[in-house]
């Protein structure tokens, strides 16, 4: 593993590293935010998963989350949206390809030699980071914006027990119903749509719920609220009777502005859970 870059930050450090991934046949990039106590022994960790066109930078930069972090104790993932690389295949659209992985294994080519992020988000990074890093295994929690909400809410509704809390800004709430799922599903999982239902969080939670707390943030500006399918997961939801909280803040965008004016809530949310969690 490759050492990018480290920085003095809020007393802790943080990180870049890259590293040769056996998922995606390529080299992955992540960052990695260690609070003050990692120095003294293993801490929580919160992933945070990022939204189409973005990289591990983009919310590492501007969401702001490393401030509430470092108060709560709780180490930040920031692991990049896709396999990237001149051999890796693209799209001329923002929505499919390089930037937009979905976090889920491609089957279709040219997409499934490069495009397996459900197992690199899941498997591979996870192994490699609780080896490398004083990280709790035990002590997981996980988040995410628009794309990578819908990965934070699949990947926890599909893995019971490995995370103690899920929260979203703005997420795909049910792409099977939406042109941000079908495109791309399609694309990369091909036309049988009973292979979709594994990664749509509005199906998850009426088959299978969360056994822990959500907490989902959605702008009432977003500007693209009618791709998201808040309104299918939310009834879900309520069929279920699943312990969640779905808020609409009004007049708040898509934008990163948004996302960091509501991260302390979500890294609080978070904590409270990751504490709750018997170390």
């Amino acid at each position: 593993m490759e050492t990018i870059s480290e920085n003095r930050c809020f007393g802790g450090t943080q990180g870049v590293y890259r590293h040769a991934s056996d998922a995606t046949g390529t080299d992955m990039t992540f960052g990695l935010f260690l609070p003050a106590e990692a120095t003294e022994g293993r801490v929580p960790v919160l992933w945070y998963l990022s939204g189409l066109t973005c990289t591990h930078a983009n919310a590492m930069e501007k969401a702001g989350a490393q401030t509430w972090a470092a108060e709560q104790g709780i180490a930040l993932v920031f692991p990049d949206t896709s396999p990237r690389g001149a051999a890796v295949p693209d799209d001329a659209a923002y929505d499919l390809g390089q930037g937009a992985g979905f976090y889920l294994n491609a089957t279709q080519d040219p997409w499934a030699r490069h495009f397996q992020m459900w197992s690199y988000i899941t498997e591979e990074l996870p192994q490699a980071l609780f080896k490398r890093f004083a990280l709790d295994e035990a002590r997981q929690a996980i988040t995410g914006h628009s794309m990578g909400g819908h990965g934070a809410l699949t990947i926890a509704m599909s893995f019971p027990g490995r995370f103690a809390s899920v929260s979203a800004f703005a997420p795909i709430c049910n792409p099977m119903e939406s042109e941000w799922g079908r495109k791309q599903f399609t694309a990369y999982l091909g036309d049988n749509t009973a292979l979709w239902e594994a990664h749509d969080a509005s199906v998850l939670m009426r088959e299978r719920g969360f056994a822990g707390p959500i907490l989902i943030d959605t702008g009432t500006a977003d500007q693209f609220g009618h791709l998201l399918g808040t309104e299918a997961l939310a009834s879900a939801i309520a069929t279920r009777r699943q312990h969640a909280a779905i808020r609409f803040q009004p007049g708040y965008d898509h934008s990163y502005f948004f996302v960091s004016t509501f991260m302390e809530d979500h890294v609080s949310f978070h904590a409270e859970a990751l504490y709750g969690v018997a170390e």
